[in-house]
């Protein structure tokens, strides 16, 4: 049985659902009727019409031959495999290993003007340096099995950063203070990547925000999943074991409310700078 975490994948497996529901009300069919045709059992037509079971291209396929539909399947599978793109396991993602998903983001990062980054596990990846970025995508390489291509993986991914120099970019980033002292790499790298955030708060198209764990969160936001904005357009929401995409306008407002929430909370300019520099001599 398949589930998915979000009501905008939820709202995709509902609609593709219900046109299917529909080309088999058209034909005039029961559910018992199209389990015959197709060859499976009743209770697999009632999973896939309730959106419980997503349909597999083959399904889909034998249900519009069933229903005198063959002309639509196409359009189908490709709003099923449109909703399939909503919810991404980073196995598959990184099936071949991580040079080549930094790749498929490139463009993306190129096109937007505007990025809001709620960073609460690890920095973000703008920021990085080759030497966190390194020792992070070993530690996720290494967990999640993935073809071992860090070096040209981190290669891409600081080429990708090159968007907070040129062009005409914003950045509004959010960073949760506990990432500053969780230790990816050594100390030398963790001393290099807090340096840089220091040297990336005097950039003209950065502000750069620190939630302080002390913060007064009452009737605001706890700690949420890391995720980044592109402009208004879509969010991406990074889980353990999947990248989600949400693009449906209400879920985007939630994220959009969420970011505005927790800017109120974050710590900007000399106060910023004092807890990266507590972070630092933590390290010593």
């Amino acid at each position: 049985m398949s589930t998915f975490p979000t009501s905008s994948v939820q709202e995709a497996r509902a609609a593709l659902a219900a046109r299917l529901r529909e080309l088999r009300l058209d034909a005039g069919m029961s559910g018992k009727e199209l389990a015959r045709r197709c060859g499976w059992s009743v209770a697999k037509s009632s999973r896939i019409e309730n959106s419980v079971t997503a349909p597999a291209d083959a399904d889909i396929r034998a249900w519009c031959a069933a229903c005198d539909a063959d002309g639509q399947a196409a359009d189908l599978i490709a709003a099923s495999r449109q909703a399939d793109s909503m919810y991404l396991h980073w196995k598959r993602l990184q099936r071949t290993g991580m040079k080549q998903l930094a790749e498929t983001s490139a463009k993306l990062y190129e096109r937007t003007r505007l990025f809001r980054v709620y960073a609460s596990h690890v920095m973000p990846g703008y920021l990085q340096t080759p030497g966190y970025a390194t020792a992070l995508m070993r530690t996720i390489a290494g967990f999640r099995g993935t073809p071992d291509d860090v070096a040209d993986a981190v290669e891409v991914r600081m080429r990708r950063a090159r968007v907070i120099h040129e062009g005409d970019h914003r950045f509004a980033t959010l960073i949760e203070e506990s990432v500053l002292n969780h230790r990816v790499g050594d100390q030398d790298v963790m001393a290099g990547q807090l340096g840089n955030l220091l040297a990336a708060m005097t950039l003209p198209s950065m502000s750069l925000g620190i939630i302080p764990a002390a913060a007064a969160r009452e009737g605001i936001l706890w700690p949420l999943e890391q995720f980044t904005v592109f402009d208004d357009a879509r969010v991406h929401v990074e889980l353990l074991a999947a990248k989600v995409t949400v693009t449906a306008p209400g879920e985007l407002d939630i994220y959009l409310r969420a970011f505005a929430r927790l800017t109120e909370l974050a710590a900007y300019g000399a106060d910023a700078r004092a807890l990266i520099v507590k972070a630092i001599d933590a390290l010593r």
